[in-house]
């Protein structure tokens, strides 16, 4: 169970009334909501892109919380539309008073999950925690005849590699935080049997695959906390002395995080002073 689940709650100015008493620290602490906007017009056309401008800041939130009703049911079908392939956060649905066939609808733009007004507050993080493990941790399925599911012989018929991670190294570890434990299961075996193949020895050949490891997640978990190097930690579930020390290990700085997230705000914001206001 993680120790704590950053939310990140997006209300529109027709949901505020219900959605307020939300946003800050709930269950002993292991659960924080936090609202990025502050103010959102459903009927301001420019609003319906909120998501997808905010897609990179929220990948520091475990999830976003969208909140739903009859008066934005047509705004919340725009979002989740604008936010199709941007989105790395899954969505729940914060919903008061929809019906099946209106939920049906936003499942099929995207959402992950939802929860009913009034909220309780411990099913919503055991929901997520379920989800988040669920994504995380997939049932293998032994029907499933994909190269992800299955190990099989490389060409040689020597060793066994999956085939999507055939010299695609780089790109596993660009978005490590979002591959599931089968995934680096098979990748960490297939790299094992690499090494097993060259004179190295046992150590030296997994002292290759856990730095190989480390460095990729250090540096995406730094991404997607934008450069803070405590709130990385802590979903690490590290002490931040060890996160630190990991750094150090690796010469990884967090300097250039903080300056790429800064980046892509000044270039997604709408315009100067508009930042908690859409």
């Amino acid at each position: 169970m993680r120790e704590r689940l950053d939310c990140a709650l997006f209300s529109t100015l027709c949901s505020q009334s219900w959605t307020k008493q939300y946003v800050g620290t709930h269950v002993g602490g292991r659960l924080h909501i936090a609202q990025p906007v502050a103010h959102i017009d459903a009927a301001d056309p420019l609003s319906a892109p909120v998501l997808s401008q905010w897609a990179m800041p929220l990948r520091r939130f475990d999830v976003c919380l969208l909140a739903l009703s009859e008066q934005n049911l047509a705004w919340a079908r725009t979002t989740l539309l604008h936010a199709r392939g941007a989105m790395h956060t899954p969505i729940f649905g914060l919903v008061l008073g929809l019906r099946a066939r209106a939920l049906n609808d936003l499942y099929a733009l995207g959402m992950a999950d939802f929860v009913r007004e009034p909220l309780c507050l411990e099913e919503l993080r055991m929901r997520i925690e379920r989800w988040l493990d669920t994504r995380r941790y997939p049932a293998p399925d032994p029907h499933d005849p994909s190269p992800s599911a299955v190990m099989p012989l490389s060409e040689t018929g020597s060793e066994y590699e999956p085939e999507p991670y055939r010299g695609s190294e780089a790109a596993l570890c660009s978005n490590i935080l979002e591959r599931t434990g089968r995934e680096l299961d098979a990748f960490a075996a297939a790299s094992a049997s690499r090494c097993a193949n060259s004179h190295e020895s046992f150590k030296a050949a997994k002292s290759q695959v856990i730095e190989r490891f480390e460095t990729a997640y250090i540096r995406a978990a730094l991404g997607r906390h934008a450069g803070n190097i405590a709130m990385a930690a802590r979903a690490a579930q590290k002490h931040r002395r060890a996160f630190w020390a990991l750094m150090r290990k690796y010469d990884i700085d967090a300097a250039p995080y903080r300056v790429s997230a800064a980046h892509h705000l000044d270039s997604r914001s709408l315009n100067p002073g508009q930042a908690g206001k859409i």
